[in-house]
């Protein structure tokens, strides 16, 4: 079977949980026994392959930069053509093989909407409605995803499979151990959706119970967010500008591999309260570094994190600032849910995403 798959998001500067998907995904089925089946990996021109590649895969440079999904890689399809087709970000081209197989990650603009442009929606509907429309199948990351889908589309349940992705395996991590700084820590885009703005209040909130617990106390507290800026970082800034506590607040911008591994290691808590997820992966590396979390009941998140973090209502400010406090005053709640997010991240992980998704991939009727 020849089976074409567009990694060009896996190359992508600065990626997010997308662009990390393609690339574990694609690195771990080129590392599996595939056996007879050849590959052939689209990118853009120019891009650089920086793993190995065993001799059934073949790497496809398509030239081109305008429409490249649309006109460029649909014409590569046709000119060479494979069994199956396999899109990793919910971009199918027009003219597309019969055989095709799309991931949607989340339908995060339907239910936030507030949270995107209007030229934002307009664009992620357009795509995905077509997608979804043209993909012999369907792959997503998780059960709430997969009901979206068919809620907002209406699409047949047999057409669509969950396949979870993979957790990050970290090693060697010299975690800190004083609480001379509280530190909490959100990684992750600085927009609407990931609720950061309600989360500065937030914080505010769980400094002053501090305050008035015991004065002082709070000096060492800090709220750090790491993440490239996004849709809504213009309310989030005047947020921490009038907080009484931005002094605590440390904005970071985009960190690279090497300085989030360092923040994770410090932090006391990760806290990521977002209104709308396909997936969640931020939670599973908080994990995987020994970090407890504070995450959203809504979406997919509690799916994800299971009983392996506090949950609380994105909306209501007080139940965010009462977990914090929580995880303060008891080391012992802390340190219960590390152990547990440990015992979590068994049920994730790249080698079973990347055999599921193949499985995907080979079965037809």
């Amino acid at each position: 079977m020849k089976i074409g798959i567009d990694i060009s998001r896996a190359f992508v500067k600065e990626g997010t949980g997308t662009e990390e998907y393609s690339r574990q995904l694609v690195t771990h089925l080129a590392s599996m026994d595939t056996g007879a089946d050849k590959f052939f990996l689209y990118v853009k021109e120019g891009t650089k392959i920086d793993f190995t590649l065993p001799s059934n895969f073949s790497v496809r440079e398509v030239r081109g930069n305008f429409l490249w999904t649309q006109w460029h890689l649909a014409w590569e399809l046709w000119i060479h053509p494979v069994d199956v087709f396999f899109v990793l970000a919910h971009t199918i081209p027009f003219l597309h093989p019969r055989k095709s197989v799309v991931t949607v990650h989340g339908l995060e603009f339907k239910n936030c909407p507030d949270c995107y442009t209007w030229k934002q929606r307009r664009i992620l509907e357009r795509d995905t409605r077509f997608s979804i429309a043209s993909a012999a199948k369907i792959i997503v990351p998780s059960e709430n995803t997969k009901r979206d889908i068919v809620k907002f589309y209406k699409v047949p349940l047999e057409k669509i499979s969950v396949v979870y992705h993979g957790a990050p395996v970290v090693s060697d991590i010299e975690k800190k151990n004083n609480r001379e700084v509280f530190n909490i820590l959100f990684v992750g885009r600085m927009e609407k959706r990931k609720n950061v703005a309600r989360m500065v209040r937030a914080f505010g909130m769980f400094m002053q119970k501090m305050e008035e617990s015991s004065p002082g106390c709070g000096e060492n507290v800090r709220l750090i967010l790491a993440g490239k800026v996004g849709y809504g970082h213009k309310e989030i800034q005047k947020e921490i500008t009038k907080s009484a506590y931005g002094k605590n607040i440390i904005e970071k911008g985009y960190v690279s591999e090497k300085e989030k591994e360092k923040l994770y290691a410090d932090a006391d808590v990760f806290l990521f309260p977002s209104l709308a997820e396909g997936f969640g992966l931020p939670v599973l590396e908080a994990m995987s570094y020994g970090v407890s979390v504070v995450t959203s009941r809504e979406t997919a998140l509690a799916e994800i994190a299971g009983d392996a973090a506090l949950l609380v209502d994105p909306t209501r400010e007080e139940d965010i600032a009462y977990a914090l406090w929580k995880l303060f005053v008891s080391l012992e709640e802390g340190e219960n849910l590390v152990r547990k997010g440990y015992e979590n991240l068994h049920r994730f992980s790249w080698e079973k995403c990347a055999r599921e998704t193949l499985d995907v991939l080979k079965k037809w009727k």
